[in-house]
């Protein structure tokens, strides 16, 4: 089987950490390393927390590298339901796993660089803030040839913030960074929370994905119970939508999104609206549309994908 190689750059927090571990047993994908970055813990948090849960997948093989420690100019925030220690308060065992002495950012440029060389380009997940990512295209805008997509989580456009009244947590968390990856020529997917709403985790799924994940079914059963909002005004039902995940989901079966064109703007001077994302769904602006915006989402489809792929922990 050809595989899709791809570079997953997160901030371990719980959905990412179910994220990782839907990719970690996908077939299709060839996992290059997982970098991290500031944003729902800080930096040594996050890294520490990718290195758990590489450990609770068995990818060891896989590198781990630590990327920036704050937004390129705002002080750093931090996510507000992920617990103390950024895994819903789950006490995973101290890493063995020792992270990688190059910088993430070095590694995405290496990467990038090297995928131009081998005329195999990447497909970058992105599911925390774009700092690592931005600060790389501003190091060495060439490398953008050396990738094929950004898949990343993040914005909000018909829904609210879910951090501010306008704003999603990752583009707040680096509105600046936000702004030189949206103005880039790369090709990019953007999974706002108008698709991650679409899919909530309610209690009855965590039952059913309790029952098929064999031996990791205690941790995950334990990060995904914690996620509930039991927000039912805003979800309509108790439970937390499933934010990065969705970017796996949509890397391994685009077919069950439905995406609109539009040219994305994020804003980052004003304190009111810091990191909103505005989408010119009708050309007001006169400039191309260049991202795709996921607005409609399989959800059933997209739990039965989950489903047959942490189902793959109960033989390993």
């Amino acid at each position: 089987m050809k595989t899709l190689p791809v570079i997953i750059d997160c901030d371990p927090g719980i959905d990412d950490a179910i994220a990782l571990l839907c990719a970690f047993v996908a077939p299709q994908l060839n996992i290059l390393g997982i970098c991290t970055v500031c944003g729902n813990q800080p930096l040594p948090n996050t890294l520490r927390n990718a290195l758990q849960i590489t450990e609770l997948g068995q990818r060891t093989d896989i590198p781990v590298f630590a990327g920036c420690h704050q937004p390129m100019f705002r002080e750093p925030i931090h996510g507000q339901f992920h617990g103390e220690n950024g895994l819903g308060n789950t006490a995973f065992p101290a890493p063995q796993k020792q992270p990688e002495t190059l910088h993430a950012v070095n590694f995405l440029i290496n990467s990038c660089e090297q995928a131009i060389r081998d005329n195999q380009p990447v497909t970058l997940c992105v599911l925390g803030p774009l700092t690592n990512l931005a600060t790389a295209l501003r190091m060495k805008p060439q490398i953008a040839a050396g990738i094929a997509r950004v898949v990343l989580m993040g914005g909000a456009y018909h829904e609210a913030g879910n951090r501010t009244m306008t704003s999603e947590f990752n583009m707040l968390a680096d509105p600046h960074a936000a702004h030189v990856v949206f103005s880039s020529e790369l090709n990019i997917t953007v999974l706002p929370l108008d698709a991650t709403h679409q899919v909530i985790l309610t209690p009855e799924h965590v039952g059913k994905f309790i029952n098929v994940s064999g031996r990791i079914s205690q941790p995950l059963g334990e990060l995904m119970a914690f996620w509930d909002r039991n927000d039912i005004r805003r979800y309509g039902s108790r439970g937390g939508p499933l934010h990065d995940p969705l970017v796996i989901a949509y890397v391994l079966a685009p077919e069950l999104f439905g995406s609109e064109k539009a040219r994305v703007f994020v804003e980052y001077n004003s304190e009111l609206c810091m990191g909103q994302t505005v989408a010119d769904w009708y050309g007001k602006s006169g400039q191309t549309a260049n991202v795709d915006i996921v607005t409609r989402v399989d959800a059933p489809k997209v739990f039965m994908l989950f489903y047959e792929l942490l189902s793959r922990y109960a033989g390993n």
